[in-house]
Order: C-alpha cells, then sequence, then structure tokens
C-alpha cells in the first residue's frame, strides 16, 4: 500500500488563491475547483494572508542590502580566522 506524497504549493500560489478567496467572486468550493484544492486550504491560506499581511510594509523587511553586508563580513571573519590559525601553526617557523 503506498502513501500519497504530499502536495508543496509555492508562496506565490498560495498568496494567488488567497487573494482571490478575499475577492469573493466565487464560492469557496468554485476556487477549490478551479485550483483543484481542499476548500479548508483555502480557508487557511486566507487567514494567513490576513495574520501577515502587516510585515509587508515592516522596515526589517526592507533590508536586502544589510543581509548582503552581513554576509560579506562573516567571510571575512572566516578568512581572518583562517590566516590567525596559519600564522599559530607556523609562527615558530617564521
Amino acid at each position: 500500500m503506498s502513501r500519497k506524497k504530499r502536495q508543496n504549493y509555492s508562496a506565490k500560489f498560495k498568496a494567488k488563491v488567497a487573494i482571490d478567496a478575499m475577492k469573493e467572486q466565487k464560492t469557496l468550493s468554485e476556487l477549490a475547483q478551479f485550483y483543484q484544492v481542499h476548500p479548508n486550504q483555502i480557508t487557511t491560506w486566507k487567514k494567513e494572508f490576513l495574520e501577515n499581511a502587516s510585515q509587508i510594509f515592516e522596515k526589517e523587511n526592507r533590508r536586502p542590502k544589510d543581509d548582503i553586508e552581513v554576509s560579506k563580513l562573516f567571510e571575512a571573519i572566516d578568512q581572518l580566522k583562517i590566516e590567525n590559525d596559519w600564522l599559530k601553526k607556523n609562527y615558530y617557523r617564521l
């Protein structure tokens, strides 16, 4: 007896379905049939979308430049650790 593999949906797809559900132009069962998902799943995605909608406008989420700078700093730290370890090992040889 084989088990059915769970379907994973992208965030973009979930948002599209949630927005369509909020428009209320079609019934929940019509949307479920159109997108081939369970109506309870659409309700869950809609609720989750509404709960997290305010995060779009938060300033912390608009800092991809800072993330790049942080990753560069971590790379520099790693490089310095490697150089420091090499100097510790070869101190007496110099």
